[in-house]
């Protein structure tokens, strides 16, 4: 089955850079995945195709209303009735939430479907999580305009795990946080710039040697960057020993 993801704006024109270019537009392209949009302006019932009221208790800004939202995941989640899916997974984009990671977006991407809620102003109406199982996903600890962007960052995640989205077949396991480690350096032609060698090992041919000395960088980059990424993990005797390994030692 393929993979449909929905997504739930008052923007949907601000996704043409998702659907449009790079890994996830040819991924769309070939079919890979189906992408949707569901404005909540077109489940008003007012003449003035109203989303959103003063809060209640007041205070500044705008709160996104219950209805439209409401209306707009029935509706989605008829669609997806009808084509198999009888419980699709139903995600607000919230600094509220729990921290996308690789193994989120692993277990996303696992997915047969997604529901993806993009908020605007102070919030939304609470009473629609009440009629709801919608789970919360947050891309950083900042404020955005909107859900827009981090409801991008999360398909473009997802997408390039799908089978045959990436251009090689490892390059999704390669990438950085796919062991739990960041990524090792790269290089690639001319051998030598301004006087920069490229790394010897690399040029060797001895696919073995490559491969412990990406590994020794990952786990060296990892505890200079990220050192957090190495906390509670058990590390083997090789990765011990590459972790301590001096500069020269691959």
């Amino acid at each position: 089955m393929t993979p449909g993801y929905h997504v739930i704006t008052l923007f949907p024109e601000m996704f043409a850079a998702l659907t449009g270019s790079g890994v996830s537009g040819r991924a769309i392209r070939n079919e890979l995945c189906r992408v949707r949009f569901w404005d909540p302006r077109d489940f008003t019932l007012d003449n003035y195709r109203t989303v959103d009221d003063r809060p209640f208790g007041g205070g500044p800004g705008m709160v996104m209303l219950a209805e439209p939202l409401d209306l707009a995941l029935t509706a989605v989640k008829t669609v997806l009735r009808r084509e198999g899916v009888k419980q699709p997974r139903l995600i607000h984009l919230s600094p509220q939430g729990r921290r996308l990671d690789q193994r989120l977006v692993e277990q996303l991407a696992a997915e047969p479907a997604l529901v993806l809620l993009a908020g605007r102003y102070e919030g939304i109406d609470e009473r629609l999580f009440a009629r709801h199982a919608i789970e919360e996903i947050s891309v950083g600890d900042y404020v955005l305009s909107g859900g827009e962007l981090p409801a991008m960052v999360v398909l473009d995640a997802v997408i390039r795990q799908l089978p045959g989205a990436l251009g090689h077949a490892d390059s999704a396991k390669e990438d950085s946080f796919a062991d739990g480690l960041l990524d090792c350096p790269h290089y690639t032609r001319p051998e030598t710039y301004l006087g920069l060698d490229a790394p010897a090992v690399l040029k060797s041919g001895d696919h073995a040697a490559i491969a412990r000395w990406r590994l020794r960088q990952s786990l060296q980059r990892t505890r200079a960057r990220r050192p957090d990424l190495l906390e509670g993990r058990t590390l083997s005797a090789l990765e011990l020993e590459l972790l301590d390994a001096p500069d020269g030692v691959s």
